[in-house]
């Protein structure tokens, strides 16, 4: 990097080269000391963790994960799938009206991990939510919902309605 440009970014970030003994010092070392924290011990971190998890701890709370679905039609059904891995049949509420679903629920952890011995994670785990807006009016009360290997399928019957009707015109 040119040294003007460096000159720059040290800058901009608030770094001066002068401040780290030359320039050939690590720009790192001047951020870890601009933003220095003291260290906390696991009993510190199990604590920090299981106070977030209390309700109206952290503005997280209310946090909702969104629900993937799928989806289609067949002649006369709306269908409607989802992925809903470790969750029971009493944990899911489902809500049909003749122009939409609404799909509600929660996923819990069975066993308590700290959070210092995750190596990766990336499930969701907490209430999850998703609205869908139907394209054309369902039967609600002949809606039927099933939860199989962890998917959930609702299937919603079309209701058919004529387009219209043609009439002869009498002459008076």
């Amino acid at each position: 990097m040119n040294g003007d440009n460096k000159d720059f970014f040290e800058q901009l970030a608030g770094i001066r080269s002068d401040s780290m003994g030359g320039e050939s010092a690590p720009l790192e070392a001047d951020l870890v000391r601009a933003n220095k924290v003291a260290p906390v011990d696991e009993d510190e971190e199990e604590a920090l963790v299981e106070t977030n998890k209390g309700a109206g701890d952290t503005e997280f709370d209310d946090a909702e994960g969104h629900l993937t679905v799928d989806v289609y039609q067949t002649a006369e059904n709306i269908v409607i799938e989802s992925t809903i891995a470790g969750v029971g049949p009493d944990d899911i509420d489902v809500a049909i009206t003749a122009e939409s679903v609404i799909i509600k629920g929660k996923r819990e952890r069975k066993e308590r991990v700290r959070k210092s011995d995750f190596l990766h994670e990336e499930c969701f785990w907490g209430k999850f939510s998703r609205s869908i807006i139907l394209p054309q009016e369902i039967d609600p009360d002949n809606a039927q919902a099933s939860l199989k290997n962890g998917v959930l399928k609702i299937v919603l019957p079309k209701i058919h309605r004529s387009q219209g009707k043609k009439i002869k015109v009498k002459l008076d």
